[in-house]
């Protein structure tokens, strides 16, 4: 980052000295009055110097009087769910407008523990995008499932040094705290004059004001209004997502109003790398909440000047003096469409194509990291020990799950799926390891009619996550994925028929982030002749390994009662 001469923007900002850049015809989007205030805007290096009638610019853009609103700043988003590297990642978002993003790289560092924030702060050097960095609370992200790496109090201690670092990422161990763990507790002991976000779904009465109370402001959980009412009202920062597969805006947005608007974030939290490429990131989580209801500027306040309050930024989120000048165009505030992006006074994006290259720095990346304990197909067996077994429940449209207790099909002794009702085999099998842990259970909901599905994306210590509709076929996914060091796949009679390699610590690919998302669109589209109804179907499934959201998942130790917070099969 350039040092910012004083002297030339103040003598800018008063007319005395021709801008570097003036841009004319502009509506500007005021987000700190909420008006639309027509004028031109003078840009001093990396900083907006004024909005008004200025005259004078060395470069001078006319947008013809186009919506000019600051660039987005995403307040709570794991980039590692898009399944793109860092630059790609950047390259894709950027060019839809979103110029900050808060992460705390929390899936890389399941894999590859304080690693992971050393490969993505030297990635991110040189790239148009603003990276507040959250230190990761939970690595692992509880007992009940095995970890790629742990992160203890000293590596947070050596996290919170590095450069970008402003806080503890999202707090999941929700009952950690309300147990009064040591070793929670010392976490967040740590962090009390930083930022702590949270993560506690369902959670209310005294145990909500018990979980606040250890300096925890912020959730990105809330699934209905009256959730996210209690937890305004006792202090937290609401972030509203809409994700891939986690849909919150529709529920959530009737609950803001004139008095709560600037305590409520709009977020993405995960979305995939089709949905990136197709429908948008930030840009598309304003024009969904637009869509809904919202007041235009509200909606843009909300990915703006919200964000960057919680965060303690001071120059970024408006378009006013001193500000960087991080900006986006738009010709019309229902349709949100991206048009031109401006990030510290240099044009990078137009049209959603990138105006610019990514400077790469050659550095090693962390590949090899799938190491599974062989195993035959007799391993994947599930024995009844009742007349019921527990099954999870997918909730479409949302990250949580339900339990029920069914009654199996059985045959030659064993569990097996029971495509007619939609019960399927699921298998989550450890790879970091090697230990041989393999959880097996049954799964509802997911509408697999032939073959079998595998995935090392799952949340959060991303071990291979598999469903089938029979073991064969559940073995040879597993495997597959195995064979790749990472990636989706489809198998189909022992063959895979469609398959997607993630080989950068079995999250992210190596391709561009157009060829990223047509393989997996190719994927999507053969699940669903092969039965699937999810949407998002590799999002759905990379969240029924997470142990920290209710009411039951599975893990490599077993299927979990997240609410017992107990292996109950």
């Amino acid at each position: 980052m350039a040092e910012r001469n004083l002297a030339k923007l103040i003598s800018v900002a008063k007319g005395e000295y021709p801008a570097d850049l003036l841009i004319l015809n502009a509506k500007v989007v005021n987000v700190f009055n909420g008006e639309i205030e027509e004028g031109n805007i003078a840009i001093a290096g990396e900083y907006i110097a004024g909005v008004g009638d200025y005259t004078e610019g060395k470069d001078v853009a006319d947008v013809r009087g186009k919506y000019v609103l600051p660039g987005y700043i995403n307040a709570h988003v794991h980039i590692e769910s898009s399944m793109l590297d860092v630059a790609e990642y950047v390259t894709t978002v950027v060019t839809r407008g979103t110029l900050g993003l808060v992460t705390d790289l929390h899936e890389l560092s399941n894999v590859l523990g304080i690693e992971a924030f050393n490969y993505v702060i030297e990635m991110c050097n040189k790239l148009p995008l603003d990276f507040y960095l959250m230190a990761p609370s939970c690595v692992p992200a509880t007992t009940l499932e095995t970890s790629g790496a742990s992160i203890d109090v000293s590596a947070l201690e050596e996290i919170m040094k590095k450069p970008g670092v402003i806080g503890l990422g999202e707090m999941m161990n929700y009952p950690g705290v309300l147990k009064k763990d040591p070793a929670i507790l010392n976490k967040l002991k740590m962090f009390q004059d930083f930022l702590i976000d949270g993560h506690a779904p369902g959670l209310g009465g005294r145990d909500l004001s018990a979980y606040i109370s250890s300096g925890i402001y912020s959730d990105h959980e809330c699934i209905s209004a009256d959730e996210a009412r209690e937890k305004l009202a006792k202090g937290m920062y609401i972030m509203m997502r809409e994700g891939s597969s986690e849909k919150n805006l529709e529920a959530l947005l009737p609950l803001v109003n004139d008095k709560n608007y600037h305590r409520c974030m709009l977020v993405t939290d995960d979305r995939n790398a089709v949905d990136l490429n197709t429908e948008g990131d930030m840009d598309w989580a304003v024009y969904r909440a637009v869509s809904l209801g919202i007041d235009p500027v509200r909606a843009i306040q909300m990915a703006t000047i919200n964000p960057a309050q919680y965060l303690g930024a001071k120059k970024v989120g408006a378009i006013a003096p001193g500000y960087f000048a991080n900006m986006i165009t738009v010709s019309d505030l229902k349709t949100m469409d991206t048009e031109e992006v401006f990030y510290r006074g240099y044009l990078v994006g137009v049209n959603k194509m990138p105006n610019f290259t990514p400077q790469v720095p050659r550095i090693s990346q962390p590949v090899d990291t799938i190491h599974i304990k062989d195993f035959e197909v007799e391993d994947l067996a599930l024995k009844l020990t009742g007349d019921e077994v527990p099954v999870i429940n997918i909730v479409p449209g949302q990250i949580v799950t339900k339990k029920t207790m069914e009654k199996p099909k059985i045959e030659n002794d064993s569990v097996v799926a029971d495509t007619s009702r939609d019960i399927l085999k699921i298998a989550v099998v450890e790879r970091h390891k090697a230990s041989g842990n393999i959880g097996i259970g049954l799964i509802k909901g997911f509408g697999l009619k032939k073959g079998a599905v595998a995935s090392s994306v799952a949340h959060d210590s991303h071990n291979i996550i598999a469903i089938g509709t029979n073991d064969q076929d559940l073995a040879a996914a597993i495997k597959e994925v195995e064979l790749m060091q990472g990636g989706l796949v489809m198998v189909l009679n022992g063959e895979a028929i469609g398959r997607m390699e993630l080989p950068i610590a079995g999250l992210l690919s190596l391709d561009t982030g157009e060829a990223a998302a047509g393989q997996l669109h190719d994927l999507e589209i053969l699940l669903k002749v092969m039965g699937v109804n999810v949407e998002s179907p590799f999002t759905v499934l990379s969240f029924m390994a997470l142990p920290v959201i209710p009411e039951i998942r599975i893990t490599d130790k077993g299927v979990i009662d997240v609410n017992k917070f107990e292996v109950i099969a």
